[in-house]
């Protein structure tokens, strides 16, 4: 793999991290010695020090293409978050939508505004717009795959992680997400899989099984208890009859299923490692359906990961290495649901806003990088409705009136009509239930109440589209896009916050990222790759093998064999 190494070269002689180590010699030092003897005791010493500070600068260079320098003197914490299908514009509309629903100033930004440092490039190696799987996995293995390939190279074979990495140097490792852990942004981490819908192996790898390296993950809070559950049990959806969550108990992780039992660790106060926290069926519910007691926000997930983390490294020659995604923005975009996508935004930033204040008052020094694997939808902050001339605007406060998002109000409206299916009952119960007070719409017309009549099964599609257009919102897709999607990153030290800016700063490929953190840390992925020789990562099944020809259709994939029809780029 070709690496583009020449972006990371040792910082310009102002930079912090050189301060004090080529400045100009104590006064006592440029004084003219007395004889001979002491010139060159001086010398001696001036060359030592500037061996040493080469030394803690980079502990070396690795033979892989163009010399590259790392950067990984004394004991570091790593946090990597995604938002996942979040562009630009997605950024835009929660920034407005907050600054009109608190009736803020307009310099009252984000947290994650004042982070900003860069944007990425997406592309995976088999498409130009790239899936969640092949996205992480330039975050987690710092290469290009194809869509839907878990922690795998484009040939297929599994490639070592930053997480697995950093377990093997002494880390703790830990995930946090919104959706079910076994996604494909968190599987990508510490799983190897040909597809991303083998979930039932991912699994098994998250907790050591059928992969060479055995258990790398001490933390993992989400939803996604359903791949951990047997094919037999009533919530579970695995292919076979193993009960993971059991498994996880004989290997001494505290397991919690559900709020109650999350709230029981008090934030992490009142818990240890390792940690298996599995809240939802699947997905957590949108922040804008969520109930507080019975689903933990984002941002609680993240201060009990940061609390356990920090306390089970205090006394640690290592630190930790934690990925927190914002799942269902991605969702939201897939939906074109802009009233449930806002509120995921916002309920990141909330999350983001814990990270900067953790990393802030953290003793040991902590990399922090904010990115998306992709866009999703299409988003256009801005959209015409009619024949004539467009609107110069669009309206948050119609987001604001929506109080439910679109997947709520279909199990909604789908749990009404087994009890009620006579078509004036549905009516109604559309214009005041759904309409009226879920969305807010007073203004519906008989046109669009006959619509969502005669498209039941659309209803989603349905409503949040009118939810749209009265917003003035626009999609261009329910699937991924190819816009560049925004970096933000942050250090509690000069040192890092100068490397971030080095290497992270401008218009960078998403690969660039993983090399960042493989150079930060001197890790070596390539170590870890031989070492997962044997991890079993090859569907078997034979519809898993219709379920590969389908995903790889609907993902975009190009088929280089001979036999495939040419697909140009």
């Amino acid at each position: 793999m070709q690496r583009t190494h020449d972006r990371l070269k040792q910082a310009p002689s102002a930079d912090p991290l050189l301060d004090g180590e080529r400045g100009r010699l104590p006064y006592a030092a440029r004084r003219s010695p007395q004889s001979s003897k002491v010139r060159v005791a001086l010398i001696c010493l001036l060359c030592y020090s500037f061996f040493v500070s080469l030394i803690n600068l980079g502990r070396g260079l690795k033979d892989d293409g163009d010399a590259v320098v790392t950067f990984a003197n004394g004991k570091k914490n790593i946090i990597m978050m995604v938002t996942d299908g979040t562009g630009p514009a997605s950024i835009n509309m929660a920034r407005y939508f907050r600054q009109y629903r608190d009736n803020l100033d307009i310099d009252d930004v984000l947290t994650l505004d004042r982070y900003f440092i860069g944007s990425s490039r997406t592309r995976s190696e088999s498409s130009l717009i790239t899936d969640s799987a092949a996205g992480a996995t330039a975050f987690s293995c710092a290469l290009k795959s194809y869509n839907g390939a878990i922690g795998v190279d484009g040939n297929k074979q599994p490639c070592g992680t930053i997480l697995e990495a950093l377990k093997l140097k002494g880390y703790k490792t830990g995930l946090v997400v919104t959706t079910g852990i076994t996604d494909a942004t968190p599987a990508s981490f510490n799983a190897h899989a040909d597809y991303r819908f083998m979930q039932s192996l991912i699994a098994n790898q998250q907790l050591g099984l059928d992969t060479t390296l055995g258990p790398v993950t001490d933390l993992m809070i989400g939803g996604g208890s359903c791949f951990y559950l047997p094919k037999s049990h009533p919530q579970g959806c695995r292919d076979d009859e193993t009960n993971l969550l059991e498994k996880a108990k004989e290997m001494n992780f505290t397991v919690a299923t559900n709020k109650h039992e999350f709230d029981q660790l008090q934030l992490g106060n009142n818990a240890s490692l390792p940690l298996l926290a599995l809240v939802a069926y699947y997905n957590i519910p949108y922040e804008l359906d969520r109930d507080e007691t019975e689903y933990p926000s984002l941002e609680e997930e993240v201060r009990t990961a940061l609390k356990l983390l920090t306390d089970a490294t205090r006394d640690s020659d290592e630190g930790f290495f934690l990925l927190i995604e914002g799942s269902r923005i991605d969702h939201a975009g897939h939906s074109n649901d802009p009233a449930a996508q806002v509120r995921e935004v916002l309920a990141y930033d909330k999350a983001f806003k814990a990270v900067i204040d953790y990393i802030d008052s953290a003793d040991t020094e902590t990399f922090m990088v904010s990115t998306s694997d992709h866009e999703t939808g299409g988003l256009a902050v801005g959209r015409q409705v009619g024949p004539g001339y467009p609107e110069y605007l669009w309206k948050p406060e119609v987001l604001l009136n929506a109080t439910k998002s679109g997947e709520y109000l279909r199990k909604k409206f789908q749990s009404f009509r087994e009890l009620n299916a006579e078509k004036d009952k549905l009516e109604q119960f559309i214009k005041t239930e759904i309409l009226e007070n879920d969305l807010g719409i007073a203004d519906y017309t008989d046109k669009e109440v006959s619509r969502l009549l005669e498209h039941q099964e659309q209803i989603h599609d349905l409503l949040v589209e009118m939810v749209s257009v009265r917003a003035e919102v626009g999609w261009s897709t329910h699937g991924h896009t190819a816009v560049d999607v925004n970096i933000y990153a942050h250090s509690n030290t000069e040192r890092g916050r100068a490397l971030l800016r080095e290497h992270l700063a401008g218009n960078v490929e998403n690969t660039d990222i993983g090399k960042f953190w493989e150079q930060v840390t001197d890790s070596d992925l390539k170590h870890v790759t031989h070492l997962l020789r044997g991890t079993k990562h090859v569907p078997t099944a034979a519809d898993e093998q219709e379920s590969v020809h389908a995903y790889e259709k609907e993902h975009g994939f190009i088929d280089h064999r001979a036999e495939a029809p040419e697909q140009p780029l």
